[in-house]
């Protein structure tokens, strides 16, 4: 019995022992907004633009694939609605 309590004991001792976690010294809220801006900035700055003419060559690709997608849609929505009346016709 006195094993059981020497182990409890030693148990103890080290949960016990614990130093206490230190506290963090906190940053002002003002701080960290402005330090976020100041990267945001930083970070703008690395960002590769693209120029008029790409913005407007993209631009056109764009509307145009739409363009295309759209009647690619529209036929074979005509095709499907067409083939399904004739198919209600024949029942």
């Amino acid at each position: 019995m006195a094993e059981k309590e020497k182990k409890e004991a030693a148990v103890e001792k080290k949960t016990d022992s614990k130093p206490a976690p230190a506290k963090k010294n906190k940053v002002p809220f003002t701080q960290k907004v402005g330090k976020f801006f100041r990267e945001y900035k930083s970070e703008l700055k690395k960002v590769v633009w693209a120029t008029p003419q790409q913005t407007l060559n993209n631009t056109i690709l764009v509307a145009v694939s739409v363009v295309i997608t759209s009647v690619c849609i529209g036929v074979l929505d005509f095709a499907f609605s067409t083939g399904l009346t004739a198919l209600g016709k024949l029942i």
